[in-house]
């Protein structure tokens, strides 16, 4: 089966906003642009597409060899859809929807065995760090608060499951400054 990754990535300048409490505009841009290309990286073998509607998110994706999947003004929602219906027409049959805010991220490349649908929670099991999907089988996406069990319902709806997988390293995301702090005390960026 060919498979790929597909990491969509909101603009760094408007990227997690609500880190700005803890951190200034210019380290909070540099923490996400870091923590994508952690992502990217943890692509490595699968060829990887970053689906964004930024011309500095593009440039970047560009630079680390990414395929850019263009997708003004849609929403997260609407973005992945498209990403995963663009590398569905490039002949994938299997897409990782890993998100660019998982600064522990390693291989994603063993996710994307089986077959059906298989998430990857946050460690609060409320997000969906990870989606790995059979592009084509209409799996609507619906990101946001409650989104993993919303994805379990999806993929039941479909009858491809979920194979639900829990790893550590792709359960830690950065969304609040508490976030900041790793579970071993090792800093994400610096907490003011």
């Amino acid at each position: 089966m060919a498979s790929a990754v597909l990491v969509p990535v909101k603009a760094f300048a408007r990227a997690k906003l609500r880190l700005a409490c803890a951190l200034d505009d210019v380290a909070r841009q540099a923490l996400a642009r870091d923590m994508a290309t952690v992502v990217v990286a943890a692509a490595a073998p699968l060829p990887v597409a970053v689906v964004c509607d930024d011309d500095g998110v593009a440039a970047w994706a560009a630079a680390l060899g990414a395929e850019v999947v263009w997708a003004p003004g849609q929403g997260l929602d609407r973005a992945v859809t498209l990403g995963v219906a663009h590398l569905a027409a490039e002949g994938f049959d299997r897409v990782v929807v890993a998100h660019g805010d998982l600064p522990l991220a390693t291989s994603l490349a063993g996710l994307a065995a089986g077959t059906g649908v298989t998430l990857v929670p946050d460690r609060h099991d409320d997000g969906t760090n990870v989606a790995v999907v059979p592009p084509g089988c209409g799996f609507a996406f619906s990101y946001g608060p409650g989104s993993f069990e919303r994805h379990c319902r999806e993929a039941r709806r479909l009858g491809l499951g979920p194979s639900v997988v829990r790893v550590p390293a792709l359960a830690w995301d950065v969304d609040r400054p508490g976030d900041l702090v790793l579970p071993a005390s090792r800093p994400v960026a610096p907490c003011g």
